[in-house]
């Protein structure tokens, strides 16, 4: 054995840092005397050295010192007979050993997108042969590819993934995020379902994606449910996540919970999804619920976007939104397509007053997840608050008529038409239409009890909001009610109704203005109602930063740091 052997094999062993050590000597050596080494042993040692910089995340050291190994392969190449001090027959089993240069270019990709350096990433792998690209490499570039719009070369690279690695199922998802028929992908998957037993539910499967990637979220969660009821599948963790996330597109909040609480107690260590689950608690008003939650997972890992995702919608809904504005900033840090981080920073940007900067973030979360309604709903909302009527009318129709009329897309068309005096009645025929289809749709039921307010018709407000919380229990709508009874002079059971609405939500402060209002009335005859249905992620508050105080200044302090300006 020489000494190259021996780093090797340290380096086969994990011995980074005696690797790091080590290499970095033998290197300078060798810069010293460059007949020491021959330029087979001299491109191991790089390439060795750069994998323990590697390891250490120093990914821009690593970058350079994997081109240095590179470029010396290529002096390597031009060499016709490799020079070794130890003899020839040891120079041919050094040349089978060689790092592969294929390998390191990937590593140097790799490096490039920690580093968030997507062009480079991509131009390092797309000078790989087609040929000799392995199937992470055909991943890595997929992935890339979607990151940066290029949509049909993604599918290619993807479709190659498949070719090599059937099995390959976050390969299958990103087709089906691509609009790629589920029958297509299914077909590729034939020849291992047919030949390896228990792969049967696999077409199920994938029939399951493919609807959510379509934003059939009924179909979809009827398909999760009937694999998930295979004795096999059941309480997989995936599947449940999964679900949950489909019951919270289709504005299922309730079955979401149970969903996301059934994945949690089969996995405590459970990730994946919890920051939609943190938004939906706090968005409950379950903010001590949340704080534990976020604790929880920052235990867990501190370097995935979830738990800064939820420490920030603990803040959101605490209304110290410049606090919630840092951590979603940290967690789009972390993961740039984290859909829920960008959710959160608009949400907060918009509350602050800073509309324009909200609506580059909710128009990246729309490109991200395009079959997501909140990314829409986001949107709008910035577009209402600055007045923009003619275009957050334009959304909405788009939305109407490219996911068709279910009691969501009817709700947010509506919406929309309630700002506009001229489409009152058409926000009535549209609502009612939504709540034909869901009479439990919780929005829906709002906008619904806002219009009927507008117009003083408080018994069918009653009897709306009364039909509504017999199947559920819901801050707002317990809240609105109490705000109708107020209005018919019913003063005890609008008390019982705050006092309800407040057990859901200690937090609702509107619950609390109206039981106070009710207190200090000397007359009944002299209530006035102030009726509000806004319960979407603080739509309705105004960017002031109550709560904050210093701590506002202390986070905003931090913000040119992160690159939120």
């Amino acid at each position: 054995m020489n000494v190259i052997d021996y780093v090797r094999d340290m380096a086969a062993a994990g011995l980074y840092s005696n690797v790091r050590i080590l290499s970095s000597l033998l290197l300078t050596m060798s810069n010293n005397n460059p007949e020491l080494f021959s330029p087979a042993q001299k491109y191991q040692l790089l390439v060795y050295h750069a994998d323990a910089i590697f390891h250490d995340k120093e990914y821009r050291n690593a970058a350079c010192k994997y081109s240095m190994a590179l470029q010396q392969k290529k002096v390597l190449s031009k060499t016709s007979k490799v020079r070794t001090s130890t003899g020839g027959a040891a120079s041919n089993i050094q040349a089978q050993s060689l790092p592969s240069e294929i390998e390191v270019k990937y590593k140097i990709a790799e490096c490039y997108t920690i580093l968030k350096l997507d062009k480079d990433a991509i131009a390092v792998l797309d000078g790989i042969p087609s040929r000799q690209r392995t199937p992470k490499i055909n991943m890595m570039l997929a992935n890339l590819y979607r990151k940066a719009g290029q949509e049909r070369s993604a599918v290619t690279s993807y479709k190659e993934v498949l070719r090599q690695c059937p099995l390959a199922l976050d390969a299958i998802i990103g087709l089906l995020s691509l609009s790629v028929k589920g029958a297509e992908v299914a077909s590729m998957t034939m020849d291992a379902t047919q030949s390896i037993p228990n792969l049967d539910w696999l077409s199920v499967w994938i029939k399951a994606y493919a609807f959510i990637h379509a934003g059939d979220n009924q179909r979809a969660i009827n398909t999760i449910c009937s694999l998930e009821k295979k004795s096999l599948l059941r309480d997989n963790v995936d599947l449940l996540v999964s679900l949950a996330d489909v019951y919270f597109r289709a504005g299922d909040t309730k079955n979401a919970i149970l969903k996301f609480e059934q994945a949690q107690m089969l996995d405590p260590y459970l990730i994946k999804g919890m920051d939609v689950y943190g938004y939906l608690m706090a968005r409950e008003g379950h903010l001590e619920d949340v704080e534990v939650l976020g604790g929880r997972l920052f235990n867990i890992s501190d370097q995935h976007a979830e738990p800064w995702v939820i420490s920030g919608c603990h803040s959101f809904y605490s209304k110290r939104y410049s606090r919630a504005l840092y951590l979603g900033a940290k967690a789009i840090q972390l993961n740039s397509n984290s859909v829920q981080a960008l959710l959160l920073k608009g949400a907060a940007l918009r509350n602050m007053g800073r509309v324009q900067e909200a609506i580059i973030h909710f128009r990246e979360a729309m490109r991200l997840a395009p079959c997501r309604l909140d990314c829409y709903e986001g949107l709008i909302d910035c577009y209402l608050a600055s007045n923009g009527i003619r275009e957050a009318m334009g959304m909405a129709n788009n939305i109407y008529k490219t996911l068709g009329a279910n009691a969501q897309t009817l709700t947010i068309l509506a919406t929309v038409c309630l700002e506009d005096p001229v489409t009152q009645e058409k926000a009535k025929t549209l609502l009612d239409k939504a709540l034909a289809q869901r009479p439990d749709y919780t929005k829906a039921v709002v906008k619904k009890a806002e219009l009927l307010s507008r117009e003083q018709k408080y018994e069918e407000g009653i009897a709306l909001l009364r039909n509504a919380l017999a199947n559920q229990s819901d801050c707002v709508l317990h809240r609105m009610l109490g705000d109708f009874l107020v209005a018919v002079n019913d003063y005890q059971e609008a008390m019982d109704q705050y006092s309800i609405a407040l057990s859901l939500d200690p937090n609702d402060q509107k619950s609390l203005e109206g039981m106070q209002k009710m207190e200090k009335e000397e007359s009944p005859t002299d209530a006035t109602v102030e009726l509000d249905g806004d319960d979407m992620e603080g739509s309705g508050e105004d960017g002031d930063l109550e709560g904050s105080d210093s701590e506002a200044a202390q986070w905003a302090d931090q913000e040119q740091w992160f690159g939120m300006q």
